[in-house]
């Protein structure tokens, strides 16, 4: 009889499992504690949109060696139970007096020895999803346990995608893809742009996404100002560029990428610019191996944008991609991380267009030994127009 498991088989979970387990040797974790949607989904296969509700903490466990054991809210426990997990532990939630912070300690201890290294998250893109005063309580109740940042140990393992976590990846790509090409049905002089937002939105789910996280964009004459604002009431114009950003989401993976659309005819000042972003991705795309780093992957896009005459903005120039909308590394030019194969990147070149107006541009693609390869459908060299 197959072993349980949700969304991958368990032998994909097992892995992840033996991969971390491999990072806490080396560090000397005896277990890690993780409480975030992102980590517990990626350990157990634990799918649900019930992380919304601020109520209630979750907590799974990996231990030294062995698979992990959750430590839940009830309402939980059917769903946990359809996951690879055998060891389930839970109380009735939310309660307020001893909300899970003595089963999560009896656990700990149960687990690791005294004395031992407990494992969190605790650098840049981590947060802890617990009460403040509860994680307080747990380590007081441990013993001389101590929690110590695991934060290098869970990075390591999760931005290195398995061939099924890249295949997710791309299967949601197709979706946005999709939905991407519907745009000059429902976008055109004279439609609100919120009202562009909401049906791109339709379109997403349309085409297959189990829901949209994240839809951002902006337009106005020859690009647009910020690209996370809501999106207003006002009505597309002539002249208009008009950039879509969705990060939908298909059994829990993400894509991340956009595209620009010029409303009319586009103008030189537009066309030159996508046509600088363009060039650049390309360049990235075609220099692109392991053993980069993330900043000089950013000093080729920074150049090849200046080679095009183009002025860069927009901050970071692309980040990782997977259970997250952006994972790490981040594209900037003070970020050291290797770049390996295995990774999942979006390249997110910008550039001013004029002051307080500029265009960017996002791609997904997967790092192979031998480069890039796209996840995404290359969008066109030229800037598209809607009824030009």
């Amino acid at each position: 009889m197959p072993e349980r498991s949700m969304v991958f088989p368990a032998q994909e979970y097992r892995r992840r499992a033996d991969a971390l387990q491999c990072e806490m040797a080396t560090g000397g974790f005896d277990a890690l504690l993780l409480t975030t949607p992102a980590d517990v989904f990626y350990l157990t296969g634990f799918l649900t949109r019930f992380w919304e509700s601020p109520a209630r903490p979750w907590y799974v466990i990996l231990p030294a060696s062995g698979k992990p054991v959750a430590v839940i809210p009830t309402i939980g426990a059917d769903l946990m139970g359809r996951s690879w997990l055998d060891d389930i532990r839970t109380w009735p939630a939310p309660d307020p007096v001893d909300d899970g912070v003595s089963l999560l300690a009896e656990t700990l201890c149960a687990l690791t020895p005294d004395g031992g290294r407990v494992g969190l998250p605790m650098g840049l893109e981590t947060h802890l999803r617990m009460p403040v005063a509860d994680y307080a309580r747990v380590g007081q109740r441990i013993g001389r346990r101590r929690f110590a940042d695991a934060t290098a140990c869970i990075q390591r393992v999760r931005e290195i995608k398995s061939e099924v976590e890249i295949d997710s990846i791309r299967a949601t790509c197709r979706i946005a893809d999709a939905a991407f090409a519907r745009v000059p049905e429902f976008a055109a002089e004279g439609v609100p742009l919120d009202r562009v937002f909401r049906d791109f939105q339709v379109a997403l789910l349309q085409e297959g996404a189990d829901w949209v996280s994240y839809v951002a964009g902006g337009a106005g004459p020859d690009g647009y100002g910020d690209v996370i604002s809501p999106a207003s009431t006002r009505a597309l114009q002539k002249g208009d560029v008009l950039m879509l950003d969705t990060g939908a989401v298909r059994d829990g993976y993400f894509c991340d990428f956009d595209r620009n659309f010029s409303i009319g005819r586009a103008s030189d000042a537009a066309r030159r610019a996508h046509a600088a972003l363009f060039a650049a991705t390309d360049a990235a795309l075609s220099a692109l191996r392991p053993g980069m780093t993330a900043c000089e992957l950013y000093r080729i896009l920074t150049d090849a944008l200046r080679a095009e005459g183009a002025t860069p903005g927009g901050g970071r120039l692309g980040h990782g991609l997977g259970i997250t909308l952006t994972e790490w590394p981040s594209l900037t030019e003070r970020d050291t991380t290797p770049l390996r194969a295995g990774m999942v990147l979006t390249l997110e070149p910008g550039v001013e267009v004029a002051p307080g107006t500029f265009l960017v541009h996002e791609e997904n693609l997967v790092l192979r030994e031998d480069g890039a390869e796209l996840l995404s459908t290359r969008c066109p060299a030229e800037l598209p127009e809607i009824g030009a």
